[in-house]
């Protein structure tokens, strides 16, 4: 019996190792990280040296980066209150703090006309489409781009940018807001003003840990090129199912993508349908965003792209990971292929 294979990176990426073995040792530390004992002392060291590896990975200075639960409530931390528009391909997240009135065409790309009143995504969970970025944006979400592409804070032009350590083989429960200089941030969570005032609460120290290490990682797995590869296979696994299902609609092909990402879409075959035949066949995917997949619902990306009812309604998410292999692909590909017959055959 052939193993699961996991291809829904994009909902969450497996741990690292180099995660996993940084949050092992910080289970070992006993200080609360705002005590001034040598306990406490140790447990502040090593969030500062996570903030030193998230920082350096993302192309910002340590001082930026404010850590949070998540990229969601760095989210609310960023946008409460400031009234700033969006569009309707933002993550949920996002979605819900601004006017989601930005146009957006069918390639996926976003029309800002006042970047000091606008958040823009570099990349979209859904899609893997890349935004072209203008200066001045004052929030990005760039938790999908972090890891997978070169992104880099100080040189994106925005104000702010959230990130999420689950994405690029963290630990989940643990983001960060990263800050320009001299962004005013209004704390939503009070206390004993924890994160230089920003985010009171005592720290996950444990998931601060896995997050450095896993952005550290990161970082050398892109600088080694090895998302090149990830490309390829991806590129694969479209031209295999192009080759024996023409009509199959792949969404963003012709633009720049993530370099893991495919959205495809095959009318009249329910999004949520295919995503639990896969799953009994021994493929984990999605059919969109984790935080709205198992609605049943057409996708809100693919309506604001211009895409109908039924084929918003019919899309699949593949994502891929470092450890795919192109076994997994071609496995997935023959098992969807066949999965698409037996429909139609039951469809005439």
């Amino acid at each position: 019996m052939n193993a699961r294979v996991y291809l829904d990176h994009n909902a969450t990426a497996p741990l690292r190792a180099e995660a996993r073995m940084a949050m092992t040792a910080a289970m070992d530390l006993v200080g609360n990280p705002s005590s001034v004992h040598a306990e406490g002392r140790a447990a502040k060291a090593l969030i500062e040296r996570a903030r030193a590896q998230v920082a350096a990975a993302f192309g910002a200075q340590g001082a930026d980066v404010i850590f949070t639960s998540s990229a969601t409530e760095a989210a609310a931390l960023a946008l409460a209150g400031r009234g700033l528009h969006g569009s309707e391909i933002e993550h949920d997240a996002v979605a819900a703090w601004v006017d989601c009135d930005l146009p957006v065409d069918k390639t996926g790309a976003v029309t800002v006309a006042d970047p000091a009143r606008s958040v823009l995504q570099v990349a979209n969970s859904e899609t893997g489409v890349i935004q072209i970025f203008p200066q001045g944006i004052v929030l990005s979400d760039m938790t999908q781009a972090f890891g997978k592409i070169p992104v880099a804070f100080n040189g994106s032009g925005c104000q702010m940018a959230l990130i999420s350590a689950h994405k690029l083989g963290g630990p989940k429960g643990v983001g960060a807001l990263v800050v320009k200089r001299g962004t005013e941030i209004a704390a939503q969570i009070r206390g004993g003003g924890q994160e230089m005032g920003r985010r009171s609460g005592t720290e996950n120290v444990i998931g601060i840990a896995g997050f450095g290490a896993a952005a550290e990682a990161a970082g050398r797995d892109l600088a080694d090129g090895k998302w090149h590869q990830v490309e390829k296979l991806r590129n694969i696994l479209e031209s295999s199912i192009e080759d024996s299902a023409k009509e199959t609609i792949f969404v963003g092909k012709s633009e720049s993508r993530l370099p893991n990402t495919s959205c495809f879409i095959s009318t009249g075959w329910k999004g949520e349908t295919q995503v639990m035949a896969m799953d009994l066949a021994g493929f984990a995917i999605s059919a969109g965003s984790a935080c709205s997949s198992g609605k049943v619902r057409a996708s809100r990306v693919l309506r604001a792209m211009g895409y109908d009812e039924d084929e918003a309604s019919s899309a699949i998410r593949v994502s891929l990971g470092l450890e795919t292999t192109e076994d997994d692909i071609m496995r997935f590909a023959e098992e969807w292929l066949k999965c698409r017959q037996k429909h139609r055959a039951r469809a005439a």
